[in-house]
């Protein structure tokens, strides 16, 4: 199993929870902030030494709250692979309509060069106006004429970047983009295709995408990219994972392992008893969906009914841990939930998700050697075989 780490990289919040400055009061500066690139450093360390394959970062922009302060998670993949040995470094997620598709697919091959092939894809399409707008693109919700825009940019993006990375030459000719634009003259010559230089280190690049809708789904399968599933209800969860499989034996023929090209992605709070992990994930909980509240998260909790949570809802600890999103506890308990998600997902990437506002440094590193010394020896080998399910 391939097991990583993903950080939101955010400031230390002592005051996070319930009773806390509401976000949008929230302001740091720049000591908080280089704080937060001197902890992930830190965290990209311990990985190693854990023996944790991959780390995930979350690119963000103009973030004075605090909660993700990492604008290029490209550029700081970088800088953490030189300060480690073997751990691989992605992204989740690249939010592609804010890049130049060429700019993205040349800073990334020239950092999976530069770090001898450690880098990860992962892309996605953004949900945070005050960051799109300013970098000159829209989202939406619900196939609104925004999320449409956003999505029609995106996949031409996504289409550049492959020719750009897999192809000697290339141009792409649609709705958004003209590449290479007509007319361009170099020493006399028109200019009918472009070469990236550098090509990535490994190629074909494996690209990792969330699948939070099922438009999204259908796109993911039929590009044959590989899917990514955090924060939604257990039943949800289970769905959109067969789903997936489906979809790209539909499109592409090819009947998937149970786990194959999937990636859960899980929110773990460990403690020596229930009571204290319960003590210690409330606050991060807490403030996390005072936070992620607005942009719509709720979508992914579910009623007993099946029925998703209307936009806006804020679930309590209690929910969150019923819809099976947050697992809290003992190594013992959290071990189980996950020994039965890896019996009825087939997981072979999983990545945990270890430190939330309010927790410090030493907290998410003490979360990431309890998960890696008291949960993953039970996982290693399932107690049963997994088979692919009919």
């Amino acid at each position: 199993m391939h097991v990583g780490v993903f950080f939101f990289c955010g400031v230390d919040m002592p005051d996070a929870g319930l009773d806390g400055t509401p976000p949008q009061d929230r302001r740091y500066g720049q000591r908080d902030v280089l704080k937060v690139y001197a902890d992930l450093e830190a965290y990209a360390r311990a990985a190693d030494r854990l023996g944790f394959d991959s780390m995930w970062l979350a690119e963000h922009h103009f973030q004075h709250e605090g909660y993700e302060v990492v604008p290029n998670a490209i550029l700081m993949a970088a800088f953490l692979a030189e300060r480690t040995r073997r751990l691989k470094f992605g992204a989740m997620f690249n939010v592609l309509p804010q890049w130049h598709p060429l700019r993205f697919a040349e800073d990334f091959a020239l950092a999976d060069v530069m770090t001898g092939g450690r880098m990860l894809c992962g892309i996605g399409r953004g949900t945070v106006p005050r960051e799109a707008e300013p970098l000159g693109t829209r989202v939406g919700w619900n196939n609104d004429p925004d999320d449409t825009y956003n999505r029609e940019v995106f996949e031409e993006q996504v289409e550049i970047i492959k020719r750009a990375w897999h192809d000697e030459t290339f141009s792409f000719h649609g709705k958004h983009y003209q590449l290479p634009p007509q007319k361009i003259d170099d020493r006399g010559r028109g200019v009918q295709t472009l070469t990236l230089i550098p090509k990535p280190f490994n190629t074909p690049v494996e690209i990792w995408q969330p699948v939070t809708s099922p438009p999204t789904a259908d796109y993911v399968a039929r590009e044959r990219h590989k899917a990514v599933f955090w924060y939604q209800n257990r039943a949800m969860l289970k769905r959109n994972w067969r789903r997936y499989a489906e979809l790209v034996e539909q499109y592409h023929g090819i009947k998937l392992r149970l786990g194959e090209d999937r990636q859960a992605v899980l929110n773990i709070v460990l403690a020596d008893t229930h009571e204290g992990a319960l003590e210690l994930a409330r606050p991060g909980h807490d403030e996390f969906w005072r936070f992620l509240g607005p942009y719509g998260w709720s979508k992914a909790y579910a009623d007993e009914d099946g029925k998703s949570w209307v936009y806006g809802r804020i679930p309590s600890l209690d929910e969150s841990i019923a819809q099976g999103a947050w697992l809290i506890g003992t190594a013992d308990e959290v071990g189980e939930d996950i020994v039965g998600l890896q019996r009825d997902l087939g997981l072979e990437y999983l990545s945990i998700f270890p430190h939330f506002p309010g927790m410090v440094r030493e907290q998410a590193i003490e979360q990431m050697e309890r998960f890696m010394r008291d949960v993953m020896p039970r996982l290693v080998a399932p107690a049963e075989p997994v088979a692919v399910r009919a």
